[in-house]
C-alpha cells in the first residue's frame, strides 16, 4: 500500500460513514465533532483541531462542500477545492475521518453521526451552535475552543491581494 491510500481512506462518504461510525461504537469510542470550510488550511486550524481532538478518541471534521462555500463566503471562495480541503485535513494525524456536506449547515450530519462532543470556534456561544441540541439531548457536550488570535483565512488572502 502506498502512503496516500491511508489518507484517502479517511474521507467518508455514505454507507462508508455509516460503517465506520457504527465500528467505533462497537469500540467503545467517544466520537468528537467539529466543522467548517477549512479554505487555506493554517496554524489556527491546526491548533483548533487538535484541540478538539484532544476531548475524545475519534475526531471527525464535517468540510462544507464547495457549493456551501460559495454560498457561505461569498465569489472567489473556497480557493481550494472540496477534494484538496478534504485531502489536506485527513492528512493530519489527529484527525479520524472527514466527511463533506453540502448544506450550509452541518445539522442533518450531526444527526447522523450522533457524536459525543460536539465542538466550534470560541466565537460561539454553546447554545448558538448547530446541532447542540440534538448533542445535548443524548447526554453529549457541546465544547467552545478559543480562536489563537492573528490566524485567518481571510487575512491571509487579503495579504495576498495586496
Amino acid at each position: 500500500m502506498n502512503k496516500i491510500e491511508p489518507i484517502q481512506a479517511k474521507v467518508l462518504h455514505g454507507r462508508s460513514l455509516e460503517t465506520w461510525l457504527a465500528r467505533m461504537r462497537f469500540k467503545g469510542k467517544k466520537i468528537v465533532f467539529t466543522n467548517g470550510c477549512f479554505d487555506i488550511l493554517h496554524q489556527g486550524h491546526i491548533i483548533y483541531l487538535s484541540k478538539a481532538a484532544d476531548n475524545g478518541d475519534v475526531l471527525i471534521i464535517g468540510l462544507n462542500s464547495d457549493n456551501s462555500v460559495l454560498k457561505l463566503k461569498g465569489t472567489g471562495r473556497p480557493v481550494m477545492n472540496q477534494e484538496s480541503r478534504a485531502l489536506l485535513l485527513a492528512s493530519l494525524s489527529f484527525v479520524s475521518a472527514v466527511v463533506v456536506f453540502d448544506e450550509e449547515t452541518p445539522y442533518k450530519l450531526i444527526q447522523m453521526v450522533q457524536p459525543d462532543v460536539l465542538v466550534k470556534g470560541g466565537d460561539y456561544k454553546p447554545e448558538e451552535i448547530v446541532g447542540s441540541d440534538i448533542v445535548k439531548a443524548k447526554g453529549g457536550e457541546v465544547l467552545t475552543i478559543d480562536f489563537i488570535n492573528g490566524f485567518s483565512s481571510s487575512s491571509i488572502l487579503s495579504k495576498i491581494a495586496d
